[in-house]
């Protein structure tokens, strides 16, 4: 069966950090590309970073981060442990949110946050506030 399963979320003070994880299941996660997307009560879901696939070597494991988050966020992948993850520094109010890691067939990073997701897992909340 093939899953994405988030973890790390939880509740953090403005200015600290948190990493989330994205686990793969049923799938060999570094064949895929992967991105991360947020959405906050009210608001429509966002995309935030992105991974390519190891699959064209042109653009293997190249990143793309939205404005919103650049130079704060990082996103990596560990291959042994097919998990994608999400270091999130300098968190703000406004990162408050539930985070989703998604991927699917013919998606591509330099098209980031627009393809065809169509694996997602079941989110994690992530709580900035004091």
């Amino acid at each position: 069966q093939v899953q994405l399963v988030e973890s790390g979320g939880g509740l953090v003070q403005p200015g600290g950090s948190l990493r989330l994880s994205c686990a793969a299941s049923g799938f060999t996660l570094e064949d895929y590309t992967i991105g991360w997307f947020r959405q906050a009560p009210g608001k429509e879901r966002e995309g935030v970073s992105c991974i390519s696939s190891t699959a064209d070597r042109t653009t293997a494991d190249s990143t793309v981060h939205a404005d919103f988050v650049r130079g704060r966020f990082t996103i990596s992948r560990d291959n042994a442990k097919n998990t994608v993850y999400l270091q999130m520094n300098s968190l703000k109010p406004e990162d408050t949110a539930v985070y989703y890691c998604a991927t699917g067939a013919d998606i591509f990073c330099s098209w980031f946050p627009h393809g065809e997701y169509s694996v997602w897992g079941q989110g994690t909340q992530v709580t900035v506030s004091s």
